[in-house]
């Protein structure tokens, strides 16, 4: 790993060190559920993880912004290896179609403070300006027919990736369920009408996002997409044998097509022994870095926090805490090239192939 200057790079985020551009966030159904319609409390101050102020001062400066429609009636939260049914198609529309105009009304009301962005060029300009890059991304589809109809629709409004399912079923395929010492070899592959939405997405020009598929998805999904495989928030699954996390073979093909995984941040994801503490040591986190880039390249890594949707490391806590990993990572051996392709530049190159 070899240092270099940083002479010539793009204009330096708003709080000191290193630009960051996030693999997921749930800000919009933390928002959504609190009848929060303009996203106020992210221009006024959040009680959650994201915000523009921690945005601002920690460098998060851009991200994929999760539409994901909760489920009415949770497991309790004390469940380790929560499950969940088939949500109902008509909730997850509402649910989706007012997280989508939450990011709408939000990136029209302060362009200056948050951008929609839809190509690789826009997140750039996003950054140069100041503003979060924001790329809406919808975290399993039911709230998309069959027939793709809403998929038309969505990607109009600015939807530039997707998982084509969350940790449960729906008419595209099976969610890997949360289990921990367990294989993500669990259930059946993609539908015909995940197959059909997968091919859609090639043609749109929208990222498959693996993070929730089952074994069998993923196998799916590589065998349809000709672009590169992507998951945005999972963790190795030799260091934290969680069905959410990759195993050594699913890493080989995503190297194999040149694709990237981003570095969950939750706790559970990231320990041996999937306790959701959040006294959980960076230096944890490192070695799901240093492991990735072991076998993704340099090129293959980023972050994907899941902030608002999991339990992180106290040492970060929310998006101003950001530079606390950054100098884990240096701390760990990481040179400031490499750390700044795994904060920005691998995840603005992967979309450039992507999404254009």
């Amino acid at each position: 790993m070899t240092s270099v200057s940083g002479e010539g790079d793009a204009p330096a985020p708003a709080a000191p060190g290193f630009a960051v551009f996030d693999g997921h966030n749930d800000l919009l159904m933390k928002l959504w559920l609190a009848g929060d319609r303009d996203g106020r409390a992210f221009f006024d101050g959040a009680d959650g993880h994201v915000d523009l102020a921690k945005c601002r001062a920690g460098g998060f400066a851009g991200g994929f912004f999760a539409i994901w429609p909760p489920d009415p009636a949770e497991p309790p939260e004390d469940d380790p290896e929560p499950t969940w049914p088939p949500l109902d198609v008509a909730h997850a529309g509402r649910a989706a179609m007012g997280m989508a105009a939450i990011l709408l009304r939000m990136t029209r009301a302060r362009p200056d403070a948050l951008r929609l962005c839809r190509s690789a060029d826009e997140i750039e300009a996003a950054r140069a300006a100041g503003a979060v890059a924001a790329v809406m991304h919808m975290e399993g589809c039911e709230a998309i027919d069959a027939d793709l109809d809403a998929l038309h629709v969505y990607h109009a409004a600015g939807l530039r990736s997707l998982g084509p399912v969350w940790s449960r079923d729906n008419i595209f395929g099976s969610g890997v369920p949360f289990r921990h010492d367990a294989s993500p070899e669990i259930g059946p592959g993609l539908t015909d009408a995940g197959r059909r939405l997968v091919r859609a997405c090639d043609r749109l020009g929208v990222l498959v996002d693996l993070s929730h598929l089952n074994a069998a998805g993923f196998r799916d999904v590589a065998a349809i997409t000709e672009g590169p495989l992507v998951a945005t928030h999972s963790n190795v699954h030799a260091l934290c044998p969680a069905s959410r996390n990759l195993t050594d073979w699913q890493l080989s093909a995503i190297a194999e097509r040149g694709g990237l995984v981003g570095l969950n941040f939750a706790v559970q994801f990231l320990r041996a022994d999937g306790a959701k503490d959040a006294a959980t040591p960076l230096d944890v986190l490192t070695r799901h870095l240093a492991r990735l880039v072991e076998r993704l390249g340099e090129g293959g890594v980023a972050l994907g926090s899941d902030f608002d949707g999991a339990v992180m490391p106290q040492a970060i806590g929310d998006a101003a805490g950001l530079p606390a990993l950054t100098r884990a990572m240096r701390a760990a051996g990481f040179d400031d090239a490499l750390i700044r392709r795994i904060c920005w530049d691998n995840w603005v190159d992967l979309l450039r192939r992507v999404i254009g």
